[in-house]
């Protein structure tokens, strides 16, 4: 059984459920039948009606998923698993490093397991139903294999590390959140030419005239660009998009091969050049900093809820059954405390992601001289991903983390350049 606290925690996990729920209702009842305006003769009837059909699909799913996932939760919990599970590592005679890398291997090992048939079922039977798979079964697994190594090679030294600080120094806190945000940077720096080609290919851009248009827009926005890429997006999907890397004067751009296929010269540049927005509108470093300044605050509450000496502490424990307090144990009940608070932070989060995309907008339009580049390349690329034109206000509000394509086609259209 649990206590007041554990009440609480519960209350507000199927508060936070029941919103998203009464959000994905609204959504779904939100489906206009009528095809906007803006985008006739890109949306056939028939293309239209298929993006409400996979809106329909992918949503019922998505209830269907995070139901599953709350009721496995609470069920573990209130049948006393962490505390079984606490037991069982502390058993295995090794100290708290090792014992926490086990408890928590052990947690993550079973939701990627039970998590699978998820995947498997959006991959092989919705996105397939869409057009959208080109994930064959082995590519399936061998990412799975590459995920799971990659935790082992690069997540177990991190999360020792973590543990080592909180059971050995003083002012752990400070330490660890410093540790994570060095690795965190580094991992960033290092992603794109380490990490990223575990999973796709990048092979550079021929020379021709799309080449020489983005170098070309690259220059006027005084741009420090270095390479050009195309990644092999369609050997998991017919999706399309592009994105930015690298650090300081050394910048990358990759474009999804599916998106090259289906966009105009004009286009493609229109959405690089919203990419450079970000860059030169400070969004990427004022994402960084807030992030940088959010994860101190988790780190020093972690720190609280993983202090034996302390009543919150104990209180949360003794929540969730565990007799013996631990610093691992407390990062997974502290992200479970935490999620009421997080969604809210998310909030945040959302409301000015999708501000800065209307300001990458503007900042392409007046790259090309025109809006009316970036609005095609918009349409195009909601036909080709079947994106919702007429989602609810509500998870716009709680979720979207950019604007409608109407709200951001019609901001563009009132731009005076």
């Amino acid at each position: 059984m649990t206590n007041a606290l554990g009440i609480i925690i519960i209350i507000s996990l199927f508060a936070l459920w029941n919103l998203d729920l009464i959000a994905t209702l609204l959504n779904l009842k939100a489906l206009d039948p009528k095809l906007p305006k803006e985008f006739k003769g890109i949306f056939t009837e028939e293309k239209y009606a298929e993006s409400q059909s996979y809106t329909r699909v992918t949503s019922k799913f998505g209830i269907f998923q995070s139901t599953f996932n709350l009721a496995l939760t609470l069920t573990f919990w209130l049948i006393g698993g962490f505390g079984w599970l606490d037991t069982l590592t502390r058993g295995f005679g090794y100290g708290e490093i090792i014992t926490g890398i086990c408890f928590m291997g052990i947690l993550l090992l079973g939701q990627t397991i039970i998590g699978i048939p998820f995947q498997l079922y959006s991959t092989f039977v919705i996105e397939e139903k869409f057009g959208f798979n080109k994930t064959t079964p082995k590519t399936f697994v061998v990412d799975q294999i590459k995920g799971l190594l990659l935790m082992a090679v690069i997540g177990v030294p991190i999360l020792a590390l973590i543990l080592w600080i909180f059971n050995s120094i003083e002012n752990a806190w400070l330490w660890a959140w410093l540790a994570f945000t060095v690795i965190q940077l580094l991992l960033t720096y290092l992603a794109p030419t380490y990490l990223l080609p575990l999973f796709n290919k990048f092979e550079p851009m021929e020379d021709g005239e799309l080449k020489d248009e983005i170098n070309a827009v690259a220059k006027k926005c005084e741009f420090p660009l270095t390479e050009i890429h195309i990644m092999d997006g369609s050997k998991r999907s017919t999706k399309s998009n592009a994105f930015f890397t690298g650090f300081g004067k050394n910048k990358k751009i990759a474009l999804f091969d599916t998106l090259i296929e289906k966009h105009s010269v004009k286009g493609l540049v229109g959405v690089l050049a919203h990419e450079i927005g970000h860059f030169k509108c400070k969004h990427i470093v004022q994402r960084m900093v807030v992030g940088i300044i959010q994860s101190a605050v988790l780190f020093y509450l972690i720190g609280v809820v993983t202090n034996p000496a302390n009543p919150v502490a104990q209180t949360l424990f003794e929540a969730f059954s565990v007799e013996n307090v631990s610093v691992y144990a407390g990062l997974i009940f502290f992200f479970i405390l935490f999620a009421p608070v997080n969604r809210v932070l998310g909030l945040l989060s959302n409301s000015t992601s999708r501000k800065h995309e209307f300001e990458a907008d503007a900042y392409a339009a007046n790259a090309q001289g025109t809006p009316n580049h970036l609005i095609d390349s918009l349409k195009q690329l909601s036909a080709d991903n079947l994106v919702n034109l007429t989602p609810h206000p509500l998870p716009v509000f709680l979720d979207y983390s950019h604007p409608p394509m109407l709200k951001r086609i019609e901001a563009l259209r009132k731009l005076k350049l």
